[in-house]
């Protein structure tokens, strides 16, 4: 059977060997590649090396083995071992390989890596860029208000103003958190004769916050209020969620009648129909939901007729899942019993999204958003790999992914101010935040920040090399001005490479072409162990900062940027070069400069250069700290002599590669 055929949800015939699987040497890992197989939304990778029985490929401990598509770097893997494989194609997470492709066995290369090289075309039109990321994950969001044990003034003050710069900075628009019908909330109690009260003050006053911040909510309608809980006893967090099925269903269906019906009286029809509905939280999970996938099925069904009941308009989806499960189950479930589905939500944790348009294709949903409302490099809270540079690369991947594929993908979460388990015991805790307690960004709050200053018009990129595609991948958009942005990446999903491998620190040659006539101004930003990594600012015995170490802290709180020589530009084409390590991120911006930016070379002409570049940033940012360029070493600097002209290359050498230094051990 050829590998065109169709992946189902039942038993399927495998495609042979010849299904186009391809194993290929490379310094520090193996590249697989292989031929997609139409209606698959993923694929597990067996592995086996002569020693142990085949082991599917994990990643380092992902909640979701089966990646989305070709090409995969296996990495982690010891030099002059021969291992073999298979691919498997399944129809999703929860699915079994029903195609396998293989076996095929390759080693690493064994040797050192050659260049990766890079070409963008400036003059292209690759489409529009699609902005998954303006949706973010939070922590409950009564922390908006300091009135409650759920937080005090000054973690209410700080969380408001990480939710601030995540509209300001990140692009988010939508902010999806979990509890809202929480009994700190007080939004329903039993009176006399089992006559529900129902009280929406204190949700008023927290979406009348986040308005206020410029944020509309994903309403997940969760968790259980104690008045309508079967079992009030079944919790989860240290703020004892109730996870309990209602004791009676038409108590839970008029509860989320008389919330949405509410909202929209207060906020209007046109305001809320932007909002959406989300039905419960994980219910695959016995943690989150003490009852059976048919009792969620109940939820979801009395839930959606309730909000359709209050107006057509208003969105309703689920199933809100861990490890991206249920979402066939739910779109045949709607499909058979017309039950309102008007977006699907899943969580992946440690790996990129699955492809879910195939499933929902299946049951007549095809087209209908997409949406993870959780995703991240892990699932454990102090899983080490929450604070440091590993997660900037892995964001990018992920959100590049997902373009054409996903409409929303939420990071969990903004901040640190993070209470599920209690409230953390010292700054770097490794927090599943984007910034930590105190407002300080992490490389994975940068790598989110160079996506969202990305021009509109996204550029035909080509890559070559080893490890192209695969390890180190491309990015490249333009503004409405001209300014050109490349963003380039070296990262592995592999979380077990914490401290990075030396075998997979590349070289890159980037070209870019089609470049309108004129000098360009050329800056570079970094992200790796030694830039933009707050936690290398702190000494790791650090339990909490006193003022002089904040004080350091807060300087160093910003993208590592520097002024690179500019680009005389004389036949359309600019040439870099680079080291990138493994973790690490660059970005290349040209900016097309005036005639008097580009030839007064008197400090005063070089000032009002500098100063006219960080105007046209920001253009392109509203975050302030993004707007201070830095001379790092070998970095080029304003006043460095200019370019001669587009043929040259500009080497850009990283600052001496440092000794790795040990994983910060949580508290």
């Amino acid at each position: 059977m050829s590998s065109t055929a169709e992946v189902g949800t039942g038993p399927a015939a495998a495609p042979s060997a010849a299904a186009g699987l391809r194993a290929t040497p490379r310094a520090g890992h193996i590249e697989l590649t292989w031929d997609q197989v139409p209606g698959a939304a993923g694929y597990l990778i067996e592995r086996a090396d002569g020693s142990d029985p085949p082991q599917i490929v994990r990643h380092g401990g992902s909640d979701v083995a089966a990646v989305a598509g070709p090409p995969f770097a296996d990495t982690g893997l010891d030099d002059r071992v021969d291992y073999t494989y298979r691919v498997g194609a399944v129809a999703g997470a929860e699915y079994q390989a029903s195609s396998w492709f293989g076996p095929v066995s390759a080693r690493t290369a064994g040797e050192p890596a050659g260049p990766v090289s890079i070409t963008v075309d400036a003059s292209s039109d690759g489409g529009r860029l699609h902005r998954v990321w303006q949706m973010v994950g939070s922590e409950r969001l009564s922390q908006l208000l300091p009135d409650t044990g759920s937080a005090d003034g000054q973690v209410a003050a700080e969380f408001a103003d990480a939710l601030r710069q995540a509209r300001a900075n990140l692009g988010a628009r939508m902010v999806r958190a979990h509890a809202i019908l929480h009994d700190d909330n007080g939004v329903v109690a039993g009176g006399p004769g089992g006559v529900m009260r129902f009280d929406f003050a204190r949700v008023d006053a927290i979406y009348d916050r986040l308005l206020g911040l410029g944020l509309r909510p994903v309403v997940e309608l969760s968790f259980m209020p104690a008045a309508l809980a079967r079992d009030p006893q079944q919790t989860v967090f240290a703020y004892r969620a109730i996870i309990s099925p209602p004791r009676e269903w038409d108590q839970w269906r008029r509860l989320v009648a008389e919330l949405a019906a509410h909202l929209v009286a207060r906020y209007g029809i046109d305001e809320v129909a932007h909002w959406a509905f989300e039905v419960w939280n994980e219910p695959n999970l016995d943690v989150f939901w003490s009852g059976t996938r048919l009792e969620y099925l109940r939820l979801y069904d009395e839930a959606a007729r309730a909000i359709k009941s209050v107006h057509p308009r208003l969105r309703v989806g689920g199933p809100a899942t861990a490890a991206a499960k249920w979402i066939e189950q739910l779109a045949a479930h709607a499909e058979q019993t017309g039950v309102a589905l008007d977006f699907v939500s899943a969580h992946t944790y440690g790996n990129l999204p699955l492809d879910a348009r195939p499933a929902l294709r299946r049951h007549g949903f095809d087209g209908i958003p997409i949406w993870w409302t959780e995703w991240g490099i892990g699932a454990a809270y102090f899983g080490q790999v929450h604070d440091g540079a590993m997660g900037a690369p892995f964001v990018l991947s992920g959100l590049h992914s997902a373009q054409g594929r996903l409409d929303a993908m939420a990071y969990w979460v903004i901040s640190d101010h993070f209470e599920e388990l209690g409230r953390p015991r010292r700054l770097f805790h490794n927090g599943f935040g984007l910034m930590t307690i105190g407002n300080l960004r992490k490389p994975r709050y940068w790598a989110v920040h160079l996506a969202e200053h990305l021009g509109d018009q996204v550029l035909a990129t080509s890559a070559d090399g080893d490890g192209a595609g695969s390890l180190v991948q491309a990015w490249a958009a333009r503004h409405d001005d001209g300014t050109v942005d490349v963003l380039v990446w070296n990262g592995t999903v592999n979380i077990a490479l914490l401290e990075g491998d030396p075998r997979l620190d590349r070289s890159v040659a980037l070209t870019v072409t089609g470049l309108g006539a004129g000098t360009y101004l050329a800056s570079l930003a970094r992200i790796d162990e030694r830039h933009s990594n707050i936690v290398a600012s702190c000494p790791p015995e650090v339990t909490w900062p006193d003022e002089a170490l904040w004080s350091k802290l807060r300087a160093a709180d910003k993208l590592s940027e520097s002024r690179l020589p500019d680009v005389r530009n004389d036949d359309g084409t600019a040439r870099f070069a680079f080291r990138l390590p493994m973790p690490g991120v660059v970005r290349i911006r040209l900016s097309l400069a005036t005639t008097k930016e580009s030839h007064d070379d008197s400090p005063s002409g070089v000032a009002r250069a500098r100063a006219s570049t960080r105007q046209r940033a920001r253009r392109h940012t509203a975050d302030p700290a993004s707007e201070s360029w830095h001379n790092e070493p070998g970095g080029g600097s304003a006043g460095s002599p200019r370019g001669s002209g587009g043929s040259r290359s500009q080497l850009l050498q990283p600052d001496p590669k440092p000794a790795r230094q040990p994983a910060r051990r949580r508290p």
